[in-house]
């Protein structure tokens, strides 16, 4: 077996006319953590979207190239509904439902079936154990997840994505909206979650990525100029594009 959970090559990505990404090749190792860098509108986002087909909900949106789970096309015979338990996502912003810190973390596998209260009780308590919330919500399971701060009910929302027991998180600019307390916990989090699951998370602060990742990819203008090593690409990196950007001389 390879040791790659995600292996994309020749990738393309098309909303209608409008040729977003352009020959995409992106590999991810497990338990390691890849950032994705760039500018606003390069193609980061999209690009995480494709990897759990959340893409599909666009009408004209069209892919093209292979995406491999695991040696599987994930276009092809692979459940969309298993591939998004397999393939967890957390949005920029922290969007825990209107109902108890509880039932947002055991709402997905409630969904799938799972009615045993204390099998519940249990992942409930694993997962926000993982997401490093539990010490400070045990005493709170039945409040508003509306209640928490920001950053706990950032943290929450990966609760919920672990709870499904997935292999791969997406993270989509997971910090963006937090302080920076709260972004450091995050940070301090990702480092954990890396020991069990493969990670990527879309940054605009290179500074993050610089602390957070294993390797980073550099996007411009739908195409990956560059993807390696993060100290090397930060501190010696192949294009001249990488280089100005990192350097601040655009983006």
């Amino acid at each position: 077996m390879t040791s790659d959970k995600i292996e994309v090559s020749g990738l393309d990505l098309f909303y209608g006319d409008f040729h977003a990404l352009k020959s995409i090749n992106f590999s991810l190792a497990r338990r390691e953590v890849s950032a994705l860098i760039g500018p606003s509108g390069c193609g980061k986002s999209s690009f995480i979207r494709i990897l759990n087909r959340m893409n599909d909900l666009i009408p004209s949106c069209r892919v093209t190239g292979n995406i491999l789970l695991d040696g599987e096309d994930i276009y092809g015979s692979l459940d969309v509904t298993e591939l998004r338990t397999r393939v967890g996502m957390v949005f920029q912003k922290p969007n825990p439902f209107n109902m108890s810190v509880f039932d947002n973390v055991a709402y997905g596998k409630r969904m799938q079936g799972l009615r045993n209260r204390r099998k519940l009780e249990e992942l409930v308590e694993a997962a926000l154990v993982k997401a490093a919330l539990w010490d400070e919500v045990k005493d709170r399971l039945k409040r508003s997840a509306l209640s928490l701060s920001g950053g706990q009910q950032q943290r929450l929302c990966i609760a919920r994505s672990i709870a499904m027991e997935p292999e791969i998180i997406l993270m989509d600019e997971p910090t963006s909206a937090l302080d920076p307390i709260a972004t450091g916990k995050i940070e301090e989090l990702i480092g954990e979650l890396k020991k069990d699951y493969s990670i990527i998370i879309v940054t605009h602060a290179m500074h993050q990525a610089a602390r957070v990742s294993d390797k980073t990819a550099f996007f411009l203008l739908g195409e990956l100029v560059e993807y390696g090593d993060t100290r090397t690409l930060f501190t010696n990196p192949s294009h001249k594009k990488t280089e100005d950007y990192i350097s601040g001389r655009f983006g």
